[in-house]
């Protein structure tokens, strides 16, 4: 909880918390995460993406990798514990194992993901995509607020990210819930058996600007109405399990006295059934075309990143299960509605997730808290799980 402070004063901005692919306050997060990897007698580095690393190797030199952890980016304004509180009771767990002198029939890392939540350049799990080899040559085109695309960002060559299936026995995250569930249970903990899948898609209707004094209503080609219009229709699709949410609204010129020209937004779909998603996603298409003809404007439709929903694997899932009763008297079982480097890790490799209860169910937010005793709970269970793991491989 101490190390959450300190690394939650580590900001881009003065006043609130804001670190992002790449940033300076990113850059300093991984030094000070790294060095108290290296005090967990860890090996530490940074691959071409700089997700940062601390191996701990089993003497069986040709042993496969387990993979834990979660991000160290964060959100805009955000709070302390959404990503960083999974690397660091990972990075706790390992700390009780290497104080009770355990030795393991697997290699064993802990991992900072450099960038899950996309903030910088509007495509999330950019670290974990990486390792599971899922960065696209699209990807690398990509371009920030700047102009600066990621291939010219900085970064290393992405190939050399990249793991493979053969090398990486799995994967498991340690997550605060970002919702109401637990808490509403009266449980510290629940294990994920399943991740929404979700489509980002950027928007723009283009009309024409005009004088708002002198404009009759019947002649304007307003995109600000045209995008409300759409934003009503996103609410109003949201049904059936499926969420829709347009987050982000940029219109020009942005004047009080001059009708908009265009307008810019961002769309968000998740559902568990991808089946569902993509029909909602074609059928909120196809209704922006519509408002945009029959205001007579233009409208962009760009889809900047899909991911699949993910099962969890039955085995680690069970493990998981196994481990949080001896802490609570039941398990929840319970998806995801948040995406997690968990889901692109899911093509590399079994995963595995368990949730940590947050007060009210907060997110994405400098109100979000955490309990001592939850997180106490989920060292403990993120430390037995290990152990019952080399149990089963031994």
């Amino acid at each position: 909880m101490e190390r959450c402070q300190v690394l939650g004063k580590i900001s881009d901005e003065p006043k609130r918390l804001t670190r992002t692919f790449l940033s300076p306050a990113m850059r300093r997060a991984n030094q000070l995460v790294g060095r108290w990897m290296r005090e967990a007698q860890l090996k530490v580095r940074e691959d071409a993406l700089f997700n940062l690393i601390g191996r701990w190797s089993s003497s069986q030199r040709h042993a496969r990798t387990i993979i834990v952890g979660s991000h160290l980016d964060t959100v805009r304004d955000a709070g302390k514990y959404d990503g960083p509180l999974g690397v660091l009771i990972a990075l706790a767990a390992i700390e009780q194992l290497r104080a009770a002198h355990c030795t393991l029939p697997f290699h064993l890392e802990v991992i900072g993901f450099c960038d899950e939540e996309g903030v910088r350049y509007q495509s999330t799990y950019l670290g974990s995509r990486a390792l599971a080899g899922r960065l696209t040559k699209t990807d690398l085109d990509l371009c920030d607020a700047q102009g600066v695309s990621l291939r010219n960002s900085g970064i290393g060559k992405v190939e050399t990210a990249r793991r493979q299936p053969r090398d990486t026995a799995g994967y498991v995250e340690v997550h605060i819930e970002q919702g109401p569930v637990l808490e509403s249970r009266g449980l510290a903990l629940g294990v994920v058996n399943a991740i929404a899948g979700q489509t980002r898609v950027a928007l723009k209707f283009v009309g024409s600007a005009g004088h708002a004094g002198t404009t009759p209503m019947d002649l304007r080609r307003d995109a600000l109405t045209a995008a409300a219009e759409f934003i009503t229709a996103v609410e109003m699709s949201a049904r059936g399990g499926l969420l829709a949410t347009v987050g982000q609204l940029t219109v020009q010129p942005g004047a009080s006295n001059v009708i908009a020209g265009t307008a810019e937004l961002s769309l968000d779909v998740r559902h568990q059934n991808d089946a569902a998603r993509k029909r909602a996603c074609q059928a909120l298409r196809t209704r922006a075309r519509d408002i945009a003809r029959r205001r007579g404007l233009r409208c962009t439709w760009h889809t900047l990143q899909e991911t699949s929903a993910v099962k969890c694997d039955k085995g680690l899932t069970r493990l998981l299960g196994e481990s949080v009763r001896t802490l609570q008297p039941r398990v929840n079982l319970m998806p995801s509605g948040a995406g997690h480097d968990a889901a692109a890790m899911a093509s590399l490799c079994p995963i595995g997730m368990l949730f940590v209860r947050c007060k009210g169910g907060v997110s994405h937010h400098p109100t979000e808290s955490v309990n001592r005793q939850d997180v106490a709970a989920a060292i403990a269970a993120l430390t037995e799980f290990l152990r019952r793991l080399k149990a089963r491989h031994v």
